[in-house]
């Protein structure tokens, strides 16, 4: 896999950034659970494909609701990219659902578990 080049990781953090403001924002479906965060962007080096990794933190029902959600309320948020974003082509995106930050919070909750077992020893 090549390098990422200044350009193409610079238009990833903008993407990455114009899509949080568009999901928070902007989408008004409720099925999108409102503790949804993007983690990452690959944009591809042609610029015609993106890939959004999305986390939502909540059950696996509330993940379903919104990956449906976002699936169908994609040609809003990529009109919306376009228009925030000057590119020569607006990536089409495809969401990825992502629980690293959830895994994170159960991961932290463990160990205070742990820590707070262990202080009452």
């Amino acid at each position: 896999m090549r390098k990422n080049s200044i350009k193409i990781t610079r238009i990833n953090g903008e993407v990455q950034k114009e899509l949080g403001k568009i999901i928070s924002f902007e989408l008004k479906d409720p099925r999108i659970n409102p503790m949804t965060s993007v983690v990452a962007v690959e944009v591809a080096p042609d610029l015609k494909t993106a890939k959004a990794y999305i986390s939502v933190l909540g059950d696996e029902e509330s993940r379903d609701n919104t990956y449906k959600g976002l699936k169908s309320a994609m040609p809003f948020i990529r009109s919306q990219l376009a228009k925030s974003i000057n590119l020569r082509n607006t990536p089409e995106i495809k969401f990825i659902m992502d629980q690293s930050i959830e895994y994170g919070v159960n991961m932290s909750k463990k160990i205070d578990d742990i820590n707070k077992e262990k202080d009452s020893e």
